[in-house]
């Protein structure tokens, strides 16, 4: 690939800045194709005042126009070819079969998710409550409310899937469907990979017309290009997906500005997962096989790796760690994202073997540019509870098993266990319908989304989902990250009182041309008002 190397910004490649970097391999540590230079304070200014405008525009434009350009957005990713594929597996270490083109699919898949709800219209939520000029003792003013875009969202996309939630992911995705332009900020490790997808988009904008500052991406090494973005006043609300410290900094750096404004930040997560003695006196073998699949996937770096394993003590217990270790043992060395997560993993996992009373199952150690053995380690739960720095993520593949003595003790445990996107649940025959009633209601507390007998690993683009939870999961858990309601992240109620209708938006039209979803004096209808 022969690559710009610089921003895209209201429809046009620019290259100003005299700062620069490189792609890595991170296989190898080789560098990939020529540098890419990294954004200028003039170029960040340009595409935050292109997206001011942006947003004006996207007010106007009919949801028909807005759905067609997030299609032409996947059709235009589609057509890039092997070649977006190629460039994200040199870029990411990730295999292109299956993993990078299961995860193209996904990616154009919620696109044309997010397509089909702008065209449907519900998701803003129109209410209205007509006016009661006669109510005694006040009159009722006329009021409808619905959901409106935020305004300039900036998006850091993820580097554990440089497709899925890359510059054309889900964030982006729900921005532009919630009216919102968008600002990439490159992540550092996938520069090409992101241009290509920009080139993508830049095909859709001009094939459908769309604004052309409704998208901008812009590179950097480094925390000055993102610092900037978030701290601007043109800025509306921040996308991210990446680690607790990262997330936080731009949590912090939102909140102090003069205006804050909402930082939607998915980050680390433990997701536990319990192992009930009905379920190792039943299926240990196979039991083991799924976990380690789902603790070794993409090399451990899912945000939805069950890294805390919580097994009760059973006759069953000792050939089931017995299996597990062998089937995590088999797996070779795994390439990770970057030197950073292999220096960041190698960090944790020396803090967990400095705790007496850990035994490390099989001892990883890093290897190769950007490789890692895997990791698995077993403590008590006496000690477990009693170490915070056991309470950590360890992003990559590595695990914990906690032996836990009974249902009382489990639930000791659940306690000390921060906010999590994810826990999950196994159990079988004998196990009381009372204990796992009690879990599940501890669990939903901390976490985003409770699984029965599965694995957190695999996250299901849909209506139902929820990709968040309490913090340190998120720094919103009222929101998701994944499925069509991650569009609510970039909207905010508006109420019109006794606005005439030429001047409201168009699901609050009495006659209801788009046949939207509203609630009406109390009551859910599609009917027009008459």
């Amino acid at each position: 690939m022969t690559h710009h190397g610089g921003q895209f910004i209201n429809g046009h490649w620019v290259r100003s800045g005299s700062v620069t970097f490189d792609a890595v391999n991170p296989a190898t540590g080789e560098k990939i194709g020529s540098s890419f230079a990294q954004a200028t304070a003039e170029e960040i200014e340009a595409a935050l005042a292109a997206a001011v405008t942006a947003h004006i525009q996207m007010r106007e434009l009919e949801p028909e126009h807005v759905a067609t350009f997030i299609e032409a957005v996947a059709s235009e990713l589609m057509a890039l070819g092997d070649e977006w594929l190629q460039v994200a597996s040199a870029e990411s270490g990730l295999s292109i079969k299956p993993r990078l083109e299961g995860e193209r699919a996904r990616t154009c898949g919620q696109l044309n998710l997010f397509a089909s709800v702008v065209r449907e219209g519900s998701w803003r939520e129109a209410r209205i409550d007509t006016a009661l000029p006669n109510r005694q003792p006040l009159p009722r003013p006329d009021l409808r409310m619905s959901l409106e875009a935020l305004g300039p969202v900036v998006i850091f996309d993820a580097s554990n899937f440089p497709l899925g939630f890359g510059a054309c992911g889900n964030d982006m995705a729900s921005a532009i469907a919630a009216g919102c332009p968008v600002i990439i900020k490159s992540h550092t490790l996938h520069p090409g990979t992101n241009e290509l997808a920009a080139r993508a988009v830049a095909t859709a904008m001009e094939k459908t017309k769309f604004p052309k500052g409704a998208f901008s991406l812009l590179q950097g090494s480094g925390r000055e290009v993102g610092a900037s973005l978030v701290k601007h006043p043109k800025t509306a609300a921040v996308g991210f997906t990446g680690s607790e410290s990262g997330g936080r900094a731009l949590f912090d750096l939102a909140s102090a500005r003069p205006l804050p404004i909402p930082v939607y930040a998915e980050m680390g997560s433990l997701n536990p997962l319990i192992i009930m003695p009905g379920a190792t006196n039943t299926r240990s073998e196979v039991l083991a096989k799924g976990l380690a699949q789902s603790l070794l996937l993409g090399a451990g770096q899912f945000c939805t790796k069950p890294g805390l394993i919580f097994l009760l003590e059973t006759e069953a217990t000792d050939a089931f760690i017995k299996s597990l270790t062998q089937e995590v043992s088999a797996a070779n060395s795994l390439t990770l994202l970057g030197k950073t997560m292999q220096d960041a993993l190698s960090k944790v996992t020396q803090s967990m073997e400095a705790v007496s009373g850990v035994s490390k199952l099989i001892s990883g150690k890093p290897s190769g540019y950007a490789g890692h053995s895997a990791c698995l380690y077993m403590v008590e739960s006496s000690v477990w509870k009693s170490q915070s720095n056991l309470h950590c993520e360890a992003f990559g593949p590595a695990g914990v098993i906690v032996r836990v003595k009974n249902l009382s003790d489990l639930l000791e445990c659940l306690q000390c266990i921060p906010g999590t996107l994810t826990a999950t649940l196994h159990h079988g025959e004998g196990d009381h319908a009372n204990d796992l009633k009690n879990i599940v209601a501890s669990l939903s507390i901390r976490a985003g989304r409770v699984i029965f007998n599965g694995f957190p690993t695999g996250v299901e683009v849909s209506h139902a989902m929820m990709h968040g939870g309490p913090y340190p999961a998120t720094t919103q858990s009222l929101f998701t990250s994944v499925g069509t309601q991650a569009i609510k992240r970039f909207a905010r109620p508006v109420c019109y009182q006794n606005i005439p209708e030429r001047f409201l938006p168009p699901t609050l039209h009495n006659a209801n041309l788009l046949k939207v979803m509203r609630l009406v004096n109390g009551e859910y209808t599609r009917d027009a008002i008459s």
